[in-house]
């Protein structure tokens, strides 16, 4: 049963948001310090979520806008949650001809997601990646370090009833 899209709503602890003060604080003033506080900010969070940018730009001294544009700007960046389950389908060439477009939008389907979400419950996110070198195996998914290869429409429900059962 899919889930409904939602957006996860945002759970910092204090301990966190101690932690990104004090690097902030050690970052101010610093040429170049966006990048590095971003990267920490990340590291401490799992991804950038507008209350974090906003404490970025606030310890830094920085317009949000800037903040928002350097985290949207690079991809190593995430504005949202992973999932416990990150599933990536790949949508490289040999993936793509063989059908992952479609694997790709039935695995949202299932979760109730679109790419780059996270279920409400925090479970699964699912994102599109390109060639991850299993192209023998077009087309090929990821579940954290889990491998699945030579996909069929028919083969996904399976496989996702495999990881709601886990917890």
């Amino acid at each position: 049963m899919p889930n409904k899209k939602t957006s996860v709503p945002f759970k910092g602890t204090q301990e966190q948001e101690r932690l990104l003060r004090e690097k902030l604080f050690n970052l101010k003033g610093q040429p170049g310090a966006l990048m590095p506080a971003l990267q920490e900010a990340q590291s401490i969070y799992g991804y950038l979520p507008i209350e974090v940018q906003k404490m970025v730009a606030d310890g830094l001294e920085l317009r949000l806008e800037e903040v928002y544009g350097v985290a949207t700007f690079y991809s190593q960046f995430s504005l949202n949650p992973k999932g416990k389950y990150k599933v990536s389908v790949c949508l490289g060439t040999a993936c793509y001809v063989k059908g992952a477009g479609e694997i790709f939008s039935k695995m949202g389907e299932l979760l109730g997601i679109e790419g780059g979400e996270c279920t409400a419950d925090g479970k699964f996110s699912l994102e599109a990646c390109r060639c991850i070198g299993a192209c023998g195996l077009a087309p090929v998914l990821t579940i954290n370090e889990d491998v699945y290869g030579r996909l069929t429409m028919d083969d996904l429900p399976g496989i996702v009833e495999k990881y709601q059962k886990m917890d």
